[in-house]
């Protein structure tokens, strides 16, 4: 199965560190970021995880719950959770799930269907695949995909910055820019006549060309 946006997050039943969890109902009605590993005790994901714990106080700002997802049993997690709060400084209160049997990586399209049922025998090099980052909404649609290689830390700031973007233009109907940061200039998509826009910014906006109006962000 290959997954794409607007696509609904496939769902799944599975252990995780704070007990077995039906992710659509884990994710209740707000957002979720589901992040993946391949393998416990790696370094990159270690400082990744790190982060995370670190942002998770803007992640809640955003009414966005954070899981983990690692190709080792749960057992495993809490031993690596201990190094990453030790290293990183973090400690990781978010749910990491256990995927053993690969289950979880299949169905997300993250690792193909030979490749087995177990993570016995396998390393990092094998998962290289599962390095994905999965923002999801409310309506348990993806509504964005990362994908990193091993050796490349992922950019959590910019994950925001992305979650940020799409929580702004599902509210208000506007489209943002390259390198948009909260509280920048925005764009009216040019599905919304000037007529209707007019109604929406009494207060104007720039026209640069007739497809790119630009208009201060709503709040």
């Amino acid at each position: 199965m290959s997954l794409r946006i607007n696509d609904i997050a496939p769902n799944f039943t599975a252990s995780t560190t704070a007990g077995e969890i039906n992710f659509h109902e884990w994710i209740g009605d707000g957002w979720a970021i589901l992040f993946s590993h391949p393998k416990d005790f790696t370094p990159v994901c270690t400082t990744e995880l790190g982060y995370v714990a670190r942002l998770m106080p803007e992640f809640a700002k955003r009414n966005c719950k954070v899981i983990g997802l690692s190709i080792d049993p749960v057992e495993n997690h809490g031993k690596w959770a201990k190094d990453i709060e030790e290293t990183q400084g973090y400690a990781v209160e978010y749910p990491m799930i256990g995927d053993p049997t690969l289950s979880v990586a299949k169905l997300y399209d993250m690792l193909p269907a030979e490749a087995g049922d177990t993570c016995e025998g396998r390393t990092a090099a094998n998962n290289a695949t599962v390095r994905t980052v999965f923002i999801i909404g409310p309506d348990k649609k993806v509504r964005c995909m990362f994908v990193y290689p091993m050796s490349t830390g992922r950019n959590f700031d910019e994950i925001l910055r992305t979650l940020d973007s799409i929580q702004l233009t599902e509210k208000f109907q506007v489209a943002t820019p390259v390198n948009w940061k909260d509280g920048d200039d925005v764009i009216i998509p040019p599905a919304v006549s000037d007529e209707a826009a007019k109604a929406k910014y009494p207060g104007g906006w720039t026209t640069l060309k007739p497809y790119l109006r630009v208009v201060p962000q709503p709040k």
